[in-house]
């Protein structure tokens, strides 16, 4: 549910999960074994209520990495290089 105050600005990142117009607050960092190498990182992005679901997803596919807030994750060094992806597209496109 969106509420004035999880509602994003035009220029924050949204949740990934289809339909989800929220303001994305985590990063879930992920990637196929089958398709990228072990480095490899592609990014979905989650808003509160949508996070525990999307983890389970890339989770049972053995997929999930990481967890981590979004300002954390923009502030790691590595968040200026190729994350393998934003997170602009729903999580049910990939």
């Amino acid at each position: 549910m969106i509420t004035p105050e999880s509602s994003p600005s035009p220029t924050s990142p949204i949740c990934s999960a289809k339909g989800c117009r929220a303001a994305a607050v985590w990063v879930l960092a992920w990637n196929n074994p089958k398709l990228h190498t072990p480095d490899r990182r592609k990014t979905w992005l989650a808003c509160e209520e949508h996070r525990e679901h999307l983890s389970q997803f890339l989770g049972v596919r053995g997929f999930l990495k990481d967890v981590v807030t979004l300002a954390e994750w923009e502030a790691r060094p590595e968040a200026s290089g190729e994350s393998g992806g934003s997170g602009e597209s729903s999580a049910a496109d990939r």
